[in-house]
């Protein structure tokens, strides 16, 4: 069993969450239970995921998107109703850690999906990414393949780079913009979440190779990692909640 709060402050400190301004609360979003036995993590905050959590006993969910953002109207509507309904009626605490999981060099999104890609990360890209070399050079279309044997899913594929991929970037989520930043930086293929709509005619034109791979897909590892952490920290039980998202 472990402190709700010292989890936090363990975690914030790890992140190093002041190193970025967010879109929304860092760290603790809604409080519950102060003790915690269980953590059950996720990608996204979602009333599925809060009752999952309690199904499976734990006192505290852990999440890369929270349940507030700057961009939202400060409403209490009927979706954040029921989302906090079944925190409070669980007694549930949040924790949400954005930008600043994307971005760590060790248990960061962009450099966990590096390494499980095969790419050796080498240097921050883009403020929240990374970048690196190939262990093994491929084709676009050779890694393709392989992004979407190791995410389960099809990636959307602009290959106008070179025949051979020996360096890459990577922003996880919605990094679609970074691909002018990685062609800037003569990298052979830049790969995210989701795409913007000048993506395709932006990487024929400047020959670079574009994989959007989806949202959701690219962030799976960064906060099954934080949970990890926390879990060999304080001798706690984690789980994580695999809710499938297109996006």
């Amino acid at each position: 069993m472990a402190k709700r709060d010292a989890i936090v402050a363990f975690a914030s400190e790890l992140l190093q969450v002041d190193r970025f301004r967010d879109y929304g609360p860092v760290g603790l979003q809604v409080e519950g239970a102060s003790e915690v036995e269980k953590i059950v993590c996720g990608v996204s905050a979602s009333r599925e995921l809060f009752e999952a959590a309690r199904e499976r006993g734990a006192q505290m969910v852990l999440v890369h998107h929270g349940l507030f953002w700057a961009s939202e109207q400060l409403v209490i509507d009927r979706r954040q109703k029921g989302r906090l309904k079944a925190l409070f009626d669980a007694d549930l605490s949040l924790a949400a850690y954005h930008l600043a999981l994307d971005a760590h060099p060790e248990i960061g999104n962009a450099v966990l999906l590096a390494r499980e890609l095969g790419v050796e990360p080498e240097r921050v890209f883009d403020e929240f990414g990374t970048g690196g070399r190939l262990l093994e050079p491929l084709s676009g279309e050779e890694f393709a393949a392989r992004v979407e044997e190791k995410l389960g899913r099809k990636p959307l594929a602009f290959l106008h780079g070179p025949e051979v991929v020996q360096t890459v970037a990577i922003v996880t989520g919605g990094g679609g913009p970074s691909l002018l930043a990685a062609a800037r930086e003569g990298y052979d293929l830049f790969l995210t979440g989701e795409p913007k709509e000048p993506s395709l005619h932006a990487a024929r034109e400047l020959g670079i190779h574009f994989l959007a791979a989806g949202h959701y897909a690219t962030e799976r590892l960064g906060i099954q990692a934080l949970a990890a952490k926390i879990g060999e920290r304080f001798g706690i039980d984690w789980e994580f909640v695999e809710l499938p998202n297109p996006v």
